[in-house]
């Protein structure tokens, strides 16, 4: 990539291992898909597409729909701000909705959320009936 074009679009710089905020995710059986290390100011549905990570985020984190939904950790949850009205609105749709759910488009890793649990609920629901899979922007 040329200076000119880093300087317009910005670069992304990932942590080395070991020193970034750790997301494990995990299936709606509880088991282990996959830990990723962002940077602060992450959010969890770049960084699951970033992965290869099965988050779909059919809006594309427009907080237009509720195929994002993940469900963290209480302690984590806890922590956040409370979801917005656009947000609670969306979870509303949201399959299996718990009390700690939120939309991963809106989780935006802070130092606090280290070590977090993103579980993925068994099903979405999503208006896309085209078969349409999330990609890495």
């Amino acid at each position: 990539m040329t200076p000119e074009l880093v300087a317009r679009h910005g670069h992304v710089t990932r942590p080395k291992p070991g020193t970034g905020i750790k997301i494990h995710f995990k299936d709606a059986k509880g088991d282990l898909i996959k830990t990723i290390e962002g940077n602060e100011g992450d959010d969890v549905l770049s960084l699951a597409h970033e992965h290869d990570v099965d988050l779909e985020g059919a809006c594309e984190g427009s907080i237009a729909c509720s195929t994002c939904h993940v469900i963290l950790s209480p302690e984590h949850y806890d922590v956040l701000e409370e979801p917005g009205d656009d947000e609670n609105d969306m979870l509303d749709m949201a399959f299996g909705l718990t009390d700690t759910s939120r939309l991963g488009c809106q989780v935006k890793l802070d130092k606090k959320l280290d070590g977090m649990v993103c579980t993925l609920p068994a099903a979405t629901r999503n208006m896309f009936v085209d078969g349409k899979k999330p990609t890495h922007h």
